[in-house]
């Protein structure tokens, strides 16, 4: 029997179910990795086994592109990205769930309204700001934007913090403590879940993003990995060359991150997601 009572058996369809959806979308991956593991002649063959093998594919893609650099360049933007959104989004999500006044649901109606708009239509105000502050074709405008919170994570962190005993804040008022100090002390521990839930969210956001870069950065040296993968795409699999293994060893190099960083922060992350919404 299990926790709630049920029989196991009653367990075996959702497991199987399970484990069918995760083949499904594990198959691409598993294609992808097999791939970058064969010979030039062989990369498109349909088998899932890297027949023959070839694992020189990687030293060739690390030897005829600045990959190493294109890596730490989107890690640091990732971080930065993150960071600033996760953070300026508490702040602001702990001022809607905790005061009280006027218009309060209003004006978040109004923040989750910004949603609606799509990238398309900011993107030329946007580019023309960060270009009057001389700021294109450098790593900031890629980052500094989250600095000013996102709708999206602003809703998610304050259902979370609706979550919390009102009665925490109460008595470390009635204790002297001030609005910062009863977020950086008392809320900012307590809702650490849903905080990793919007860093993972965010830096896997900046991890994928090709078209900001496209549209800021110039220099090779500041490209983020999604642009230097449009480079090499570019030259190695429409270019003249035709080398479609460099192609794919370079995307599994930059698919093997994210899954790592998802399986080491998977309790978390879990727990920030099912115990995110409980009120409204």
């Amino acid at each position: 029997m299990t926790a709630t009572g049920r029989p196991h058996w009653r367990r075996v369809p959702l497991v199987l179910a399970l484990l069918g959806a995760a083949v499904v979308f594990m198959l691409p991956f598993v294609w992808l990795l097999s791939a970058s593991l064969r010979p030039r002649a062989y990369v498109f063959d349909t088998g899932f086994l890297p027949v023959p093998f070839a694992p020189g594919n990687y030293a060739e893609a690390w030897a005829s592109t600045p990959l190493l650099t294109w890596l730490t360049n989107s890690v640091v933007v990732g971080v930065a990205a993150a960071a600033a959104v996760t953070l300026s989004s508490a702040w602001v999500a702990f001022g809607f769930a905790y005061f009280r006044f006027p218009g309060r649901n209003l004006l978040f109606g109004l923040v989750l309204a910004t949603m609606m708009l799509p990238f398309a239509v900011t993107m030329i105000p946007t580019y023309l700001i960060w270009s009057e502050l001389g700021l294109t074709d450098t790593q900031v405008p890629l980052w500094a934007g989250n600095l000013f919170g996102s709708a999206f994570y602003i809703f998610l962190l304050r259902q979370f913090l609706l979550s919390l005993p009102r009665e925490y804040f109460e008595a470390a008022r009635m204790d002297g403590a001030s609005y910062p100090q009863l977020f950086w002390r008392l809320a900012f521990p307590l809702i650490r879940p849903a905080l990793l839930v919007a860093f993972v969210f965010e830096f896997k956001a900046s991890w994928t993003d090709l078209l900001k870069p496209l549209i800021y950065l110039r220099d090779e040296r500041l490209f983020t990995l999604p642009r230097g993968l449009k480079v090499v795409l570019d030259r190695f699999g429409y270019g003249g060359e035709q080398q479609w293994e460099v192609v794919l060893a370079g995307s599994v190099i930059a698919t093997v991150p994210m899954l790592v960083l998802f399986f080491l922060a998977q309790r978390h992350f879990t727990e920030g997601i099912a115990t995110t919404g409980r009120n409204g």
